[in-house]
């Protein structure tokens, strides 16, 4: 298979970039966070929880954590050796514990009850790191603060030559300054499930991706 030629110039860089968003858009036209909430305060509870763990494990969990604790001032008031042993199999069950009660704690203390919809503010709550702020607020608020950068967005990014960045802050601001504002959080969903369901990382499907042709990628399996 012919090696893609890496564009020359920054015009051609552009429409490199564009031409992968389009193939982006149909491969995923609608795609949103994979993980079951019904607002802001689940959404955070569950990508907390998403760490290190699948979103199909947390999204077993989180119906039954929900019901038994319904409310930010439940989980709050909780002990920590009763909440690791609720949400015992997504993993770090006690880290994870700790950091949802101390974000309970912060939200109901801090912010009414209501989890702040800002980078700033939400960098301040336990276990909302700029990964986990993003999800929340582009997925529950709709504010494009930022690009989520988990491992499927590092390892895409890299392989699609977007940046040369293995730290997590610096793949985003790369990210930021490529890509136009309106498509940070939609691309960062593409993304991750483009992960998912074709370019893993143990033998991606580059046969069926059309994105093939403008890869770089040195461990592609065509």
């Amino acid at each position: 298979m012919a090696k893609p030629q890496r564009p020359k110039t920054a015009a051609e860089r552009k429409a490199r970039l564009r031409t992968i968003l389009d193939h982006l858009d149909a491969l995923y036209p609608n795609v949103t966070c994979e993980l079951n909430h019904s607002n802001a305060w689940e959404l955070l509870v569950a990508t907390i929880l998403s760490a290190q763990c699948t979103d199909k494990r947390v999204n077993m969990v989180t119906p039954g954590l929900f019901a038994k604790y319904p409310t930010v001032r439940d989980f709050a008031n909780v002990s920590q050796e009763e909440l690791a042993e609720d949400i015992r199999s997504t993993g770090f069950f006690n880290n994870k514990a700790k950091s949802v009660i101390g974000a309970a704690k912060k939200v109901l203390n801090d912010f009414g009850g209501e989890v702040p919809p800002s980078m700033e503010q939400l960098l301040t709550v336990p276990g909302a790191a700029r990964k986990t702020a993003n999800v929340v607020l582009g997925t529950a608020f709709g504010i494009a603060s930022g690009v989520v950068v988990d491992t499927h967005v590092q390892r895409i990014a890299n392989r699609l030559d977007l940046t040369k960045e293995s730290d997590p802050v610096k793949i985003e601001q790369d990210l930021v300054k490529l890509l136009p504002r309106d498509r940070w959080i939609l691309f960062s969903h593409q993304i991750i499930h483009h992960g998912r369901r074709m370019c893993t990382a143990r033998n991606p499907q580059c046969a069926q991706c059309p994105i093939e042709p403008l890869c770089y990628a040195k461990d592609k399996s065509v």
